[in-house]
């Protein structure tokens, strides 16, 4: 049987904020102005509902990412190419974090995601639209 240490979540997230490309809201609006880059929001549908959504975002629910990346699958979205620039973001951060280390394991080498998440991007007062 292996041994292995139990890690909280937040040390997760830290660890993969360690491999992964964290971009501020500042970058993140410039890259969306550029039109090179595909916005994909994690959040679930309440949440977008609740709090609105960054103009232009796809919406990708967290639970079905994988599945939605992984060219083989049967429910891949052409919108995500691996070639592609992908930003992912959620809430605060953790769950894009976490979400843009596992996207680097499908081949995504150039994804990023928004440190801070959608609450860093409406804090900056940057556009927010409603669902």
């Amino acid at each position: 049987m292996n041994a292995t240490t139990p890690k909280t979540a937040a040390q997760m997230v830290a660890e993969a904020k360690s491999r992964i490309d964290n971009i501020t809201p500042a970058q993140l609006a410039a890259e969306l102005e550029q039109g090179e880059a595909v916005l994909v929001d994690l959040r679930e549908p309440e949440e977008r509902t609740a709090n609105g959504v960054i103009p232009g975002a796809i919406h990708a629910p967290r639970g079905m990412l994988e599945f939605y990346a992984d060219p083989s699958s049967p429910y891949h979205r052409t919108e995500f190419d691996p070639e592609q620039r992908i930003i992912l973001h959620c809430a605060s951060g953790g769950r894009s974090a976490l979400a843009c280390d596992m996207l680097s394991t499908l081949g995504y080498g150039r994804a990023a995601h928004l440190d801070g998440g959608f609450k860093a991007w409406k804090e900056q007062g940057l556009a927010v639209a409603q669902v």
